[in-house]
């Protein structure tokens, strides 16, 4: 037997994963798994005061959604670069997609519009600015591949713009009557989203067939599955479920929140709840810039604010347009000026290909002055 011959093939590896092994590799995945506790707790106590139903369900969808990227990496990793992507995509940010059309189920259109906005922003200062301050602290500087990072800031801008549009649209359209302005942007909004999930689709050909020796993902190269396939189809949907379940006390006690902590619900939506979507990628993403693997960084904290841009919020529309319920592309003047700003510093600090920890904490900064704004912005 030849030294480079591995000792074990994948189809013998195969043969020795069991139901028993998945489920404890799955179970020591993640150091997020002991917040699992929380879980039969939300269930025990669903019954108590609005701020205990939402923090004890706050606190177990942090876990399900690490466990429910794990289920979904398992699979992609079956699954061949096209259709793993494409599971990577849609299961990337189900858990604001499940929040998000929960609240649309409820009428909770401002929560919506404000997880959307709040998770974009999230993952571009918040998530990125952890990235390169951790990643960068005690090191000169760090690169990434300024092309996919330009690429996605550029589609971005995209989902600026067909935020901007509608505000532009509404505030020019004054000769029409206010039921004739709604109906216009309502359209308008529908039209814009079948538009972007097209746009999408053809950012998936750009990445999977086209150009995708730029994409080349660094922690994939010699990667093996660890559980069963079956196994990782039952927990991804068993995971699921138990989100959507603990989603659905969640965003039943944000009116009751609301009142009791005197906040506004655009703050809960754009603040709070873009934590609980966004704390696996969070973890994930520090954990490989302090590996200085920068390119992975760039991939989750910019590629998932642009699914949620190009993906999660054209199907919320058209869920919208569905349930005959009004949710739109139209944002708050002040909210659209945020995250046009927002967009175009991080567009300047990644130009350049390279990131140090002073970038970091001026995207940090940012982000706690959004937090401070939204705070103490009148609720409209």
């Amino acid at each position: 037997m030849s030294e480079r011959e591995p000792l074990l093939t994948v189809g013998q590896q195969e043969k020795d994963l069991t139901f028993m092994s998945s489920l404890k590799y799955t179970m020591k995945s993640s150091k997020l798994n002991w917040l699992l506790l929380f879980v039969p707790l939300a269930i025990i106590f669903s019954g108590a005061s609005d701020s205990t139903v939402f923090i004890l369900n706050f606190i177990a969808i942090i876990p399900l959604a690490k466990l429910l990227g794990f289920a979904t990496e398992e699979i992609a990793l079956r699954s061949g670069s096209v259709l793993g992507s494409l599971l990577n995509a849609t299961f990337g940010n189900a858990v604001e997609l499940i929040l998000g059309m929960i609240a649309l189920k409820e009428g909770l259109v401002r929560v919506v519009q404000a997880s959307i906005l709040g998770s974009i922003l999230s993952n571009i200062l918040l998530v990125l600015g952890c990235c390169f301050l951790f990643g960068g602290w005690g090191i000169h500087e760090q690169q990434f591949n300024s092309t996919v990072a330009q690429t996605s800031t550029s589609l971005l801008g995209l989902t600026t713009l067909s935020l901007l549009i509608p505000a532009a649209f509404s505030a020019t359209a004054s000769g029409t009557t206010a039921e004739g302005n709604i109906e216009g942007i309502v359209n308008l909004s529908h039209g814009t989203a079948i538009i972007l999930l097209i746009v999408y689709a053809l950012y998936l050909f750009f990445q999977l067939k086209t150009h995708t020796e730029e994409f080349q993902d660094e922690a994939d190269e010699g990667e093996e599955p660890n559980t069963t396939l079956a196994f990782s189809i039952t927990a991804l949907l068993v995971i699921a479920c138990f989100i959507a379940f603990h989603a659905e006390g969640l965003v039943g006690a944000i009116e009751g929140v609301v009142e009791a902590w005197g906040l506004n619900e655009t703050f809960v939506g754009l603040i709070i709840l873009p934590i609980v979507g966004n704390a696996a990628e969070h973890v994930s993403s520090v954990t490989f810039a302090l590996k200085n693997k920068m390119n992975l960084c760039i991939g989750i904290a910019v590629s998932s604010s642009l699914q949620i841009g190009l993906l999660v919020s054209p199907i919320l529309v058209l869920t919208g347009w569905f349930l005959d319920i009004p949710m739109t592309f139209y944002f708050e003047i002040f909210e659209t000026v945020v995250l046009f700003a927002s967009v175009l510093i991080v567009n300047y600090l990644i130009a350049d290909g390279k990131s140090n920890w002073l970038e970091g904490a001026q995207l940090l900064a940012v982000y706690a002055i959004v937090a401070l704004a939204f705070y103490y912005h009148p609720a409209s």
